[in-house]
């Protein structure tokens, strides 16, 4: 019997068919999931790699799983780690990875993409580059791509729009976020996630970005009291298998590892907008939310001035890149995501 290492998150996925899953070898799959405190977890992850992927094989696949949170591995270190052999498929946050490479943070820049769809279109048009990148630089077959909701601000004071947060300290979890919170005149503070609920409330930040509804999951709206409904960015994520494993696979099995991705990759693109929504409404206690525990938080909507600054704002944090990122890297984004949005990054 073989063992299959992954590390991945949120979704269903799209059913092999019969005459594929009967020809498949028997195969464990070893799971390192994402954090297991949060809905994508519990609601997608776990029932995903412990029931769906069994189903759609005829039990030929088999899974156990564990959040990374409950492995010891860092964020930073994943794409390393696939590189090696050490996890064999993976799926991980582009940010982890910017500090090593900052084009990991080309198709993410806070204020480029405001809404879901302009979030995938620019994903679409960028993954050919990260496909080429991961292969040749790292041993790296890049699967998918899938995403996070909306990236949004939680205060725990009040917070009017875009210019409140002059003054303000605000953690934030990559570059470009701190890149978009000093373009505002706050100060960024870096921390972990699971340090941001007493920070928010000992009042050592007055903000934090992430997630709606893993800013729900968290129970930050014990913590926070205003939450902003504009997204900042998305938090994307690849899916991806080490080079020498994929290539040890039959051709069987690739077709139907990549089936799955590929509907795993649509299932949770689907679901941002949905989850970002229910993120506002179960922080806020909008009768929409149909989870049990209901926040009290205030529901901010950004004024049309809040949007056209979010534009200003994305001029700059993509200039600020650029500077970071080699002349093949802005060659490569104003191509393809830039050419798309009408945006020009220049060393």
């Amino acid at each position: 019997m073989k063992t299959r290492f992954a590390l991945t998150t949120a979704a269903f996925v799209l059913a092999a068919t019969p005459a594929l899953a009967q020809d498949l070898p028997k195969t464990h799959l070893k799971i390192t999931g994402g954090l297991s405190n949060l809905t994508a977890y519990n609601d997608y992850e776990k029932p995903f790699w412990t029931k769906t992927i069994t189903e759609q094989s005829k039990g030929q696949v088999t899974a156990e799983i564990k959040g990374f949170n409950e492995m010891g591995i860092k964020g930073p270190e994943l794409l390393r780690l696939m590189g090696s052999g050490v996890i064999e498929f993976g799926t991980a946050t582009l940010a982890y990875f910017a500090s090593d490479n900052p084009i990991n943070e080309a198709i993410d820049l806070a204020g480029l993409a405001p809404d879901v769809k302009t979030a995938r279109d620019v994903t679409k048009t960028f993954e050919p580059v990260y496909a080429k990148l991961y292969g040749q630089g790292n041993n790296v077959k890049l699967l998918g791509i899938s995403t996070y909701p909306a990236q949004v601000l939680f205060c725990n004071a009040e917070i009017k729009g875009l210019g409140d947060l002059k003054g303000k300290k605000v953690r934030t979890s990559s570059r470009t976020q701190a890149d978009f919170v000093e373009a505002l005149g706050g100060s960024s503070v870096t921390m972990a996630f699971g340090e941001v609920v007493p920070a928010l409330q000992n009042k050592v930040v007055d903000c934090a970005i992430t997630g709606s509804l893993s800013g729900y999951s968290a129970k930050w709206y014990e913590v926070s009291t205003h939450l902003v409904a504009l997204p900042i960015n998305w938090n994307q994520q690849i899916h991806a298998v080490n080079g020498k494993t994929w290539a040890g696979f039959k051709p069987e099995v690739q077709k139907f590892l990549q089936t799955q991705v590929d509907g795993l990759v649509n299932q949770i693109w689907d679901a941002a907008a949905k989850q970002t929504q229910e993120g506002y409404d179960c922080n806020t206690g909008a009768a929409a939310c149909t989870q049990a525990v209901k926040g009290k938080m205030v529901l901010v909507q950004p004024s049309a001035a809040d949007r056209e600054q979010l534009k200003k704002i994305r001029d700059t944090v993509v200039a600020k890149w650029a500077q970071r990122c080699n002349a093949q890297c802005v060659s490569d984004f104003n191509a393809t995501v830039g050419k798309q949005l009408g945006v020009v990054a220049k060393k």
